[in-house]
């Protein structure tokens, strides 16, 4: 039996989709003139970052949201309350930035994480937890969360999380930086923790940071401005709990990432 395809008008998949709070930022954004897919107005003006909320908890979504409308940054462009609607405001919305609560019902914060960032890689999602333990943190980064920010500390690191990822950057929560930082001290030398709480891009800045690259040339290598290498360096030298560059390198080593030889270093013997 073959299937045929319906379409189905705009509204009447908003209704499906979104919960009340996003059905109602699509209208105000279409009210205020703006696209109801890529962010952009349609009369070409600049736009704020736009949010995605995810969390079951309806007091924490809505103090979030009155503390997110106070800002000049952020726009708060939907609501969802399980993985499932996450993903599906996540494709109606095409949101910059995600806020995602790591204990959801059903399909958990870092499932649908995963889903996420494989279906929309631009999206950016700042992992939101009351959790504070290595494999809660490792589990959320693998999955691909730019930063881990604790509940507790919400009000005080969110706004500078995602902020951050909007740059690129990562960030976890200070004391998310201490208690790993510690317990990376207590394992000593090749920590398996050690290099996994780097985003990508700091893993490549540490490795050539470490092989004694400047920072212009690892501008030049990775395709991107000095700016945003510096602040990938100050964020990788913060989670890692180094202060100089001579102790990048030690560090380097220490963990089994000892700095290669470049080209330049190969040298002919002379005959």
């Amino acid at each position: 039996m073959s299937l045929r395809f319906r379409p189905t008008s705009r509204e009447t998949i908003e209704s499906k989709l979104l919960t009340p709070c996003s059905r109602r930022a699509v209208q105000a954004r279409r009210g205020a003139g703006l696209s109801d897919t890529n962010g952009a107005r349609k009369d070409g003006a600049s736009m704020k970052l736009r949010i995605l909320l995810v969390d079951d908890h309806k007091i924490l979504l809505a103090g979030i949201r009155a503390m997110l409308d106070q800002s000049q940054d952020f726009e708060v462009i939907g609501e969802a309350e399980t993985g499932a609607e996450a993903i599906a405001a996540c494709k109606q919305c095409n949101p910059d930035v995600i806020v995602m609560d790591i204990g959801l019902p059903g399909m958990n914060g870092i499932e649908t994480t995963q889903v996420i960032v494989r279906s929309a890689p631009g999206t950016r999602v700042v992992m939101l937890s009351i959790y504070c333990d290595e494999h809660s943190v490792v589990s959320a980064i693998r999955a691909g969360a730019q930063a881990y920010v604790l509940k507790q500390a919400a009000g005080r690191d969110l706004l500078e999380a995602m902020r951050a990822v909007s740059r690129g950057e990562s960030y976890l929560s200070p004391q998310i930086s201490a208690n790993l930082a510690r317990r990376m001290s207590r394992a000593g030398p090749r920590s398996s923790l050690a290099l996994e709480i780097l985003a990508p891009r700091e893993l490549q800045v540490f490795r050539l940071v470490a092989a004694g690259n400047a920072s212009k040339d690892i501008a030049v290598t990775l395709d991107l401005s000095l700016e945003t290498v510096r602040s990938y360096r100050k964020t990788m030298m913060k989670k890692l709990g180094v202060s100089n560059i001579a102790a990048v390198t030690r560090f380097a080593i220490a963990n089994g990432e000892a700095p290669k030889a470049s080209q330049g270093d190969r040298r002919t013997p002379v005959r």
